[in-house]
């Protein structure tokens, strides 16, 4: 009688434990969270930005303003000379998103390597640095389309800017982003 008992225990304990599995494995709907949208301010008039690179023809990277010029509908880049370098009109943006990279500082690089018991942990010193991206049709060169990186200080300024352009060149909310959706052929 032993015996018979011990044999159908498994088989059963197996049945059951898969039972149980396919009971607690049911779909269950998904609550949808409903986030309240952050009030961001809006941006200033102009505000000082670290050119990195991406307009056709301005490969150095340089230190400037970026200005908006309401009255011609764009936004516009000035070098550290305080002259116009290059502007990207409100209509020619596609995207414009916000971007951060987290790197260790150059002070903590530095101190990393003196051969000091414990410097190497300065290397843990990091920063974040906060970067405007903005996709663009370029206005002057058919079909040509560029990417352009703008370095901030701080992540409320970039915040604001990106809602600011964002509802400046009629561009839809995604998340952090700003889109302008594709028009549908034969519309």
């Amino acid at each position: 009688m032993r015996k018979s008992f011990f044999r159908y225990l498994l088989p059963v304990s197996v049945a059951l434990l898969v039972a149980s599995a396919a009971v607690f494995a049911q779909p269950r709907s998904i609550e949808k969270a409903t986030i309240a949208p952050v009030q961001v301010d809006l941006a200033p008039a102009s505000f000082e930005a670290k050119y990195e690179g991406g307009f056709f023809g301005y490969s150095k990277k340089e230190n400037g303003t970026l200005k908006f010029d309401d009255v011609n509908l764009r936004l516009v880049f000035y070098g550290e000379d305080q002259k116009e370098k290059f502007a990207v009109p409100y209509s020619a943006m596609q995207a414009i998103y916000p971007q951060s990279k987290s790197v260790t500082s150059t002070a903590g690089s530095v101190v990393s390597h003196i051969p000091l018991p414990g410097a190497g942990l300065a290397g843990l010193i990091r920063e974040k640095r906060r970067y405007l991206v903005m996709h663009f049709d370029d206005p002057d060169v058919d079909d040509a389309r560029g990417v352009i990186n703008f370095k901030l200080e701080t992540k409320e300024l970039l915040d604001s800017v990106i809602r600011s352009i964002g509802e400046k060149a009629n561009l839809l909310p995604r998340g952090d982003a700003y889109v302008r959706p594709k028009t549908k052929a034969g519309s």
